[in-house]
């Protein structure tokens, strides 16, 4: 039970007391980076006259790895005024932009996820978040329409 009413938690807040807490049960701990960590792009350049300036850097939420150097999935959180799939746009851009496969956004009440592999968006409960062993099979079993891994031996 929270100390303060979920609405009137910030983002931080969701995160840190129903995202987060879900995704390490899943057995993300050791495979995680957030926000404060990894930027994925410097920031655009703002030319207007002489005068330079560069936006602010993309910074996913939550970036979840199979291995290090190897993204599978892009988390962004919302606070709980906002819809589950409140940030979905922007998780949708963030995996795109890292070229990973599966895209996630919460506010803390459930998780919307969006499979660019299928296609399909579904929301899904704040436990049923993947394991990365949940994930990385999804991923190895949907890849060339639905045939896994192809292996060509060539004699």
């Amino acid at each position: 039970m929270s100390i303060i009413d979920k609405k009137q938690m910030t983002e931080e807040d969701i995160k840190l007391n129903f995202i987060t807490p879900a995704i390490l049960e899943k057995g993300w701990q050791d495979k995680i980076t957030m926000e404060t960590k990894v930027k994925f792009t410097d920031g655009k350049v703002n030319l207007r006259g002489n005068l330079v300036s560069r936006e602010a850097p993309k910074k996913a939420d939550y970036i979840l790895y199979l291995s290090k150097n190897n993204p599978l999935a892009v988390v962004e959180a919302k606070d709980n005024n906002h819809g589950v799939s409140f940030g979905m746009q922007q998780a949708k851009l963030y995996a795109q932009m890292l070229d990973v496969p599966f895209a996630y956004s919460s506010n803390g009440d459930a998780f919307q996820e969006y499979d660019f592999i299928t296609g399909i968006e579904r929301e899904i409960g704040l436990d049923d978040f993947p394991s990365p062993e949940e994930l990385l099979a999804r991923y190895q079993n949907e890849i060339n329409n639905g045939k896994g891994y192809i292996v060509e031996v060539f004699l």
